[in-house]
């Protein structure tokens, strides 16, 4: 490898991830000693912001970011802060983390020595967009929170998804499995509630939301289930929105389930394979589509990228889409 790599693409490096802290090979050290001042392992998000501020005083062109989607949310959040829309860098996602749901759709498929070198060889050709996946981040505003700053992710939820993310948070759970299988285990646990009485009335009547989605769409009540994404594509199939996956990449995709929604277990089978037969698509309790922005007032806490935040005192947030980034692919 030749040092003239040095300053065409920055690699954040997270050591404290879960296939990271395993990993014994001269990865690592390699990348630090080829990069220099662009090899970035933070020890925080503060200091992980001032380093994205630097790149951006720079205008660093491609962020390589080595870790799970926390890491690619905090990533995502600095370089919002500090990059002109209009010169965002190119990302390539090496999956390393706990949860890899943003690789799953936009990542290099590569991680390691193999992604450095072939990130070094298409670095020296100057071709490292040659390949790239576009979408937008997903900006969330605390509007009324005055001096709080905006978070930046790929994947939204509320209502039910919270619950199961907490359960997934568990020491009981986490302490005996890895997060991704953390996260099946609290589903089959969620479902476990559902079939009790008092953990099902409480779980079906879902939580307080009021949504407006776009100019038109506006829901009150309570919501069993809240989902938003800005990535196009889901593990196994899975595809909960009315849109056809591969479609705009541009806007916010989402699905608001009302509390007591009807033929639950149907509806939950036919997304999970992907599917949105018209008796699910022309029922009231299921909402569905794809906007620019949207407003949320709610009561509960919220989870973006596995990451739970509280709605603030005044319970209002607001999502909406960054300016398209390039997401780098082998």
């Amino acid at each position: 490898m030749e040092s003239s790599v040095t300053g065409r693409f920055a690699l954040v490096y997270n050591p404290r991830s879960r296939r990271n802290m395993g990993d014994k090979s001269s990865y690592a050290p390699m990348a630090r000693s080829l990069l220099g001042e662009n090899f970035i392992d933070p020890a925080d998000r503060s200091l992980l912001d001032a380093a994205i501020a630097q790149l951006a005083a720079r205008d660093m062109g491609c962020i390589v970011v080595d870790g799970g989607d926390g890491t690619v949310s905090d990533v995502l959040t600095a370089i919002h802060r500090h990059y002109d829309p209009a010169r965002f860098p190119a990302l390539a996602i090496l999956p390393s983390g706990n949860t890899n749901l943003i690789a799953g759709d936009v990542g290099f498929g590569l991680r390691g020595r193999k992604a450095l070198d072939l990130l070094v060889s298409l670095a020296d050709a100057g071709t490292l967009r040659q390949k790239v996946r576009r979408r937008c981040g997903l900006v969330v505003e605390w509007p009324e929170a005055e001096g709080k700053p905006a978070v930046v992710g790929m994947f939204h939820g509320a209502a039910a998804f919270t619950r199961g993310i907490e359960l997934a948070h568990q020491p009981a759970i986490l302490n005996h499995y890895s997060h991704e299988m953390a996260v099946v285990v609290s589903f089959l646990s969620s479902v476990a509630h559902l079939f009790t009485r008092r953990s099902r009335r409480e779980w079906m009547q879902g939580n307080p939301i009021t949504l407006r989605a776009g100019e038109k769409s506006v829901r009150h009540g309570n919501c069993f289930l809240f989902l938003s994404s800005t990535l196009q594509r889901l593990p196994h199939g899975i595809w909960p929105f009315w849109n056809v996956a591969g479609g705009r990449t541009d806007v916010i995709n989402y699905l608001h389930v009302a509390g007591q929604p009807s033929r639950l277990g149907a509806a939950a089978w036919a997304l999970l394979r992907g599917r949105h037969p018209a008796w699910l698509r022309h029922n009231p309790d299921y909402c569905s589509g794809c906007e620019e922005r949207i407003e949320m007032a709610l009561e509960s806490d919220f989870v973006l990228d596995g990451e739970v935040f509280s709605p603030g005192a005044s319970g209002r947030i607001v999502l909406s889409a960054t300016a398209p980034i390039d997401f780098i692919h082998a």
